[in-house]
């Protein structure tokens, strides 16, 4: 079989229902996801009231957005990904909205740093539950040709929650207060959990993979559920997926430090108005993280049936364009200005999460895929998540005393060298994507 026959290839659909099925699994997927997402960009933008409040340091408020959730968030993936390997994916997926979801409503009680870092350590145990065991679902309702697409669309619920949460978190920090919008989403997450477990049903496990085609990865069968030590021997085993690991876990780190500190870059450093916040960043962030997450994931899948290559050249080349475009959106002083020159970075930042997610389900056995998601995600969440965030607000803290509200310029300049760091690793996956394909 070529390789082009063995992403094309993919079992006959089971019966007439199954379109309806999976795009119901994918709509309710999606909304579950953007609950998970407007949840963490909710604290992003509500931290100046939140900081006035309760007195936070920037160092503080990156542990809060960044290591206090994905500690959590990543202890708890991987135990709750080997459990979606071996149970019903969906139920899971309910009671994680419902546990992250709690916790969320209960952010809006704390008086303390300590409290909300508790509550935020309850948030990320929850929706350790949401991404791995989604994608596991959506890769048994699509062939693999269409998972890139695929994984682009559902990770659009990444985007769609940032421009929620910057336009909802604006809008009540004017008129309702922070602790109020915690309430209101910790409720909607509470209701769309027993919709989604109603209505979306457990696929079979490798209904739409060819027998042929399924990886047969560090000696696991295909519809086996597999050991940890047998998912981690098989990104150890293939180039391409040790070097996914390498270069998403980059990507992440500033993609995540980007996504967490603009907002109080904007609004504190280019003195950008609330309303302007809740008016024209919303926006700007929700289209053009959506335009870098789906345009990934189409531009792979297109690039992908005639050289595999793709996974790896298209997210380099969009952070060899992320560079020099936010260099130049960080350095000039005016905010409508630095927000129209963020636009284009904004984009190129998301463009590896599809593609990344893709590898990963098409390089493993069905059985498996979960677990080998929630090992990518935990690059994503520790290097990413927990330390993005975190150096570009101990960095500021430190350039503080000389810089003032200059410091968290300067702090966001320092994540470029990562930048091209990742983008050095992706093109070097590249090379061995068609072997591992071909194997």
């Amino acid at each position: 079989m070529t390789q082009a026959t063995a992403l094309e290839a993919g079992a006959a659909p089971p019966d007439r229902g199954l379109g309806l099925r999976r795009t119901v699994a994918l709509a309710m997927l999606f909304l579950v996801g953007t609950i998970n997402f407007l949840d963490r960009q909710l604290l992003s933008v509500l931290v100046e009231p939140i900081r006035a409040e309760m007195q936070f340091s920037d160092t503080q408020f990156g542990l809060l957005t960044g290591l206090a959730f994905a500690l959590f968030y990543a202890a708890m993936g991987v135990p709750v990904a080997m459990i979606a390997d071996r149970w019903n994916r969906v139920k899971l997926v309910g009671i994680a909205c419902v546990i992250w979801s709690v916790f969320t409503a209960a952010c809006g009680m704390v008086s303390n740093f300590w409290q909300l870092a508790v509550m935020r350590f309850g948030v990320g145990t929850g929706e350790a539950g949401g991404t791995a065991p989604s994608l596991s679902v959506l890769a048994d309702y699509y062939p693999p040709a269409q998972r890139p697409f695929v994984s682009g669309l559902f990770t659009l619920n990444g985007p769609f929650g940032v421009f929620l949460g910057t336009a909802f978190g604006a809008w009540a920090a004017a008129h309702i207060g922070w602790r109020q919008a915690f309430f209101a989403v910790g409720l909607v997450g509470l209701v769309v959990a027993p919709l989604l477990v109603w209505l979306v049903r457990e696929p079979p496990r490798g209904q739409m993979d060819a027998p042929a085609r399924v990886p047969a990865g560090a000696g696991m069968a295909a519809d086996a559920s597999p050991t940890f030590a047998q998912c981690f021997a098989a990104f150890v085993r293939r180039p391409s997926l040790r070097m996914v690991l390498v270069g998403s876990g980059l990507a992440a780190f500033v993609s995540y430090g980007m996504l967490n500190w603009i907002p109080a870059f904007l609004m504190r450093t280019q003195k950008m108005p609330l309303e302007a916040m809740a008016t024209w960043y919303a926006s700007a962030a929700g289209l053009t993280f959506g335009i870098g997450i789906l345009g990934g994931g189409w531009l792979v899948s297109r690039f992908a049936r005639r050289s595999t290559r793709a996974y790896g050249t298209i997210p380099a080349l969009a952070t060899l364009i992320l560079v020099p475009t936010l260099a130049a959106a960080l350095l000039v002083d005016d905010w409508r200005l630095s927000l129209a020159l963020m636009l284009l970075p904004m984009a190129a930042c998301t463009v590896y999460v599809a593609p990344a997610l893709a590898l990963v389900q098409n390089l493993t056995p069905p059985g498996s895929r979960a677990t080998s998601v929630a090992l990518l995600l935990l690059m994503f969440n520790i290097v990413g998540l927990g330390l993005g965030p975190l150096f570009v607000g101990m960095v500021s803290d430190a350039l503080k005393a000389a810089h003032g509200d200059e410091s968290l310029r300067w702090a966001l300049l320092s994540i470029l060298p990562f930048a091209a760091a990742a983008g050095v690793a992706q093109y070097a996956m590249a090379r061995h994507l068609e072997g591992d394909f071909a194997e």
